[in-house]
């Protein structure tokens, strides 16, 4: 490893022969069927009438719950891993599935409190998120490092082989904990929308309308697939600057090029 001027490294060692590389993640697969279906089918299939896909509300909630589950246990079995995203999104199923049944054996109506219900619901997710960021920052892998400062993304051997040359230890770990609390931040804002959105669509919910069970099915199809555009949304963008605010941050203690720092693409 050359350097042209004091601090500035210049060359990037040749990347070691990796070893079997793991499965790669499809996120827009996990999106499809954790989100995008779910919500097709809440919003097409819980009628009542001729087509045949007008299942009822029963049988559409079931298979809109049954399709995410059987996606997690397929990817488990197939790679035998789970990562984080299909737990979050196996964990809110099952929330989903045993709100629902409690709200719907409450006779011939909807219990009153099914917004309470589902907000606390939506909100308590990204709060478990935000609270593993914190809890996970001193183990051996932060969930952190799995949600943005991985190597996929960096560089990491050769960041870390930059510090511990300039000795700046201390600062880089400081570096990576500002950016964990900004990344909780994203989640904390992320729960008070979820917690919005399931008042605004749930709110004005006729626990005594004949048909309440599609129209508690259609509400959550839009919670869903809002939910995913108002709360994704911002957190790709704080996500954005914190990598902005990592790879400034790495630059200034690494003496690297934002080249050497971030994986060739």
């Amino acid at each position: 490893m050359s350097e042209d001027e004091p601090g500035q490294v210049t060359d990037k060692p040749a990347a070691p022969i990796a070893n079997k590389a793991k499965p790669p993640e499809n996120p827009f697969a996990d999106i499809i069927i954790n989100v995008l279906v779910p919500v097709l089918v809440l919003s097409y299939l819980s009628k009542e009438g001729d087509k045949f896909w007008h299942v009822g509300p029963m049988w559409a909630m079931f298979v809109a719950l049954a399709l995410p589950i059987g996606y997690g246990i397929w990817h488990y079995f197939k790679y035998r891993q789970m990562n984080v995203f299909s737990l979050v999104g196996l964990f809110s199923v099952v929330l989903t599935g045993a709100i629902t049944i409690y709200l719907w054996s409450g006779g011939p109506s909807v219990r009153k409190n099914a917004a309470l219900l589902f907000g606390i619901k939506e909100a308590v997710q990204p709060l478990v998120l935000g609270s593993l960021l914190l809890i996970t920052h001193k183990m051996s892998k932060p969930l952190f490092h799995v949600f943005v400062y991985n190597d996929t993304i960096f560089d990491l051997p050769h960041i870390e082989a930059a510090i511990a040359k300039k000795g700046t230890e201390t600062d880089y770990k400081r570096l990576l904990w500002k950016a964990t609390l900004l990344f909780c931040g994203s989640f904390l804002i992320s729960s008070v929308l979820n917690l919005g959105l399931a008042f605004y669509f749930l709110g004005d919910l006729d626990p005594l309308s004949p048909d309440w069970r599609e129209l508690y099915n259609n509400d959550v199809a839009k919670i869903t697939g809002w939910g995913f555009v108002v709360i994704g949304v911002p957190i790709l963008v704080v996500g954005g600057c914190i990598l902005w605010y990592l790879v400034a941050g790495l630059k200034r203690l690494t003496g690297l090029k934002s080249e050497m720092i971030l994986q060739a693409r």
